[in-house]
């Protein structure tokens, strides 16, 4: 897509800093550095997000996360990781081209914070979303 950033990047147009690429696969530092190392895993073909990936691309990308997860912490003596992504607008995604946010994590001095609301149905209701989510071979 001629307007995706993500794309001028894999086309060589903008620089990034890259700390790896294969064929299908490349991964960059983000120029925000939420946490530092921070890194973008992206495909370098065009997809919008998560819900558009076809197989062969998720395999790709997800094969070679723990790769660039353990340099991450290998290399900055990180404590942990998170692994973040956001699709559509509702869940935060401001880049529509599909990327994977990897976060080195040093402890809680690291200034980012996850938190999760604690919501508690009954396992009755816990029961009909199951059904309801089922999928199919």
């Amino acid at each position: 897509m001629s307007d995706c950033i993500f794309c001028k990047i894999v086309a060589g147009e903008i620089p990034a800093a890259k700390v790896y690429e294969d064929q299908e696969v490349l991964a960059f530092l983000d120029i925000t550095q939420v946490t530092p190392g921070h890194t973008l895993v992206i495909p370098k073909k065009h997809f919008r997000n998560l819900l558009d990936l076809d197989g062969q691309t998720s395999t790709a990308i997800f094969s070679k996360i723990p790769l660039i997860a353990n340099q991450l912490k290998d290399k900055l003596g990180a404590n942990g990781i998170n692994l973040l992504n956001n699709s559509e607008e509702a869940a935060g995604q401001t880049v529509f081209h599909t990327h994977f946010h990897l976060l080195p994590r040093f402890d809680d001095q690291d200034g980012l914070a996850i938190t999760f609301a604690t919501n508690q149905p009954d396992f009755d209701e816990l029961g009909r979303l199951s059904q309801l989510l089922q999928i199919g071979e």
